[in-house]
């Protein structure tokens, strides 16, 4: 799965990176190395460029918070338990098969982290887990595969302007043998070439999981940090600072 990861790029780097057309975003986010669940993240999308438009979609920058929360939901605390969607079973799913045809996005990341258990135990007998830090080995931004919701709060008002919640989760799939030996689950990427088609609602639903692949062998680096991590409070840019490990 993918639990925690590390965004720490401006809106404006990523508004060039992506080609985005129309920034969404009110105030820039904070860079956050400890991204976790329910938290606010960027997400790029397309979206018509108004509700009546008959325009193409339009590619937008947009906060969104992680943990997909359906359309059909009846409440919000939903979201929580569903911050991924395997791959294998995403077309299938209630909760994302909508989604998935029509409202897919990308969620830009430095690197995600993932737990592996050691050889040593804790005071109960369970093993210790070592979190390592995930990314390209290039430092470029990894585009996860992700999908997308609006939720319609029925507790507010027909005029509130936070009556809609935007909520998202990331597609993963299973890692390969070098990523395996941490977690044997891993996010899915979307690589440059295919980011318009992925993103377009107007993509058939049968085609867009041929788009997405694993990253290919060789890409991704990955290598152990502290477990300052493991708590949401902690966060700054020395959580995926290498570790040397004795």
């Amino acid at each position: 799965m993918c639990g925690r990861y590390a965004s720490s790029r401006r809106p404006e780097d990523l508004i060039e990176e992506f080609e985005v057309v129309d920034s969404r975003v009110p105030e820039p986010l904070a860079p956050d190395y400890n991204v976790a669940p329910t938290k606010e993240v960027y997400a790029v999308v397309e979206r018509p460029p108004s509700k009546e438009s008959e325009e193409p979609p339009e590619r937008q920058l947009r906060v969104l918070r992680w943990g997909l929360v359906p359309s059909w939901a009846k409440d919000v605390k939903i979201g929580s338990r569903m911050i991924n969607a395997r791959m294998e079973t995403v077309a299938e799913k209630p909760a994302y098969r909508r989604a998935l045809a029509s409202r897919r996005c990308l969620l830009p990341a430095d690197g995600y982290f993932e737990w592996y258990p050691t050889d040593e135990q804790t005071k109960s007998g369970k093993p210790k887990k070592q979190p390592f830090f995930i990314r390209p080995k290039d430092g470029g931004t990894l585009a996860m595969a992700g999908l997308y919701e609006i939720w319609r709060d029925p507790a507010k008002a027909e005029d509130a302007d936070d009556r809609f919640l935007w909520t998202c989760t990331v597609i993963t799939t299973e890692a390969p043998d070098d990523l395996g030996k941490i977690h044997d689950r891993m996010p899915l990427m979307v690589e440059p070439d295919q980011w318009a088609a992925w993103l377009d609602p107007r993509t058939e639903k049968g085609s867009v999981l041929d788009l997405l692949v694993p990253a290919a062998p060789g890409l991704l680096e990955a290598y152990p940090v502290s477990t300052m991590v493991n708590a949401v409070k902690n966060n700054g840019p020395e959580l995926v600072e290498p570790l040397a490990l004795s």
